[in-house]
């Protein structure tokens, strides 16, 4: 399929997806057996690549930590410990920021008050 159709299988714009093959993510072919134009064909498999992109990327993992997965995953080797090793590190990073965002609330909570007592921000 051409990146148009890609495009909207995948609910992901064509820049994107453009983008995620310039980083290497998902990766088309092109046909050498013709010379006219530059188009790549995508395989109906990378739709399902294309949504761990997006599930991850949900998950708070930044693209470069999903292309590792990603090739990790691909590769045929991704022990099950290592997963969940790369899970566990994520989880961590995420609690962390949970704490520093409450902290963040409570400084702005402080500023309120103090504005509604004539204070200035």
């Amino acid at each position: 399929m051409l990146i148009n159709e890609l495009s909207k299988r995948s609910g992901v714009t064509v820049h994107t997806l453009r983008y995620y093959e310039n980083i290497g993510l998902i990766q088309g072919k092109v046909n050498e057996a013709v010379k006219s134009n530059n188009y790549k064909d995508y395989d109906e498999q990378l739709l399902d690549r294309i949504e761990m992109i997006k599930e991850a990327k949900e998950a708070g993992f930044t693209l470069a930590e999903i292309k590792h997965l990603l090739d990790r995953l691909y590769s045929g080797h991704f022990p099950v410990n290592e997963q969940l090793q790369i899970v566990d590190a994520k989880i961590r990073e995420i609690e962390a920021k949970i704490i520093q965002l409450k902290q963040v609330k409570k400084l702005l909570e402080q500023v309120k008050k103090d504005v509604r007592n004539g204070g200035c921000v």
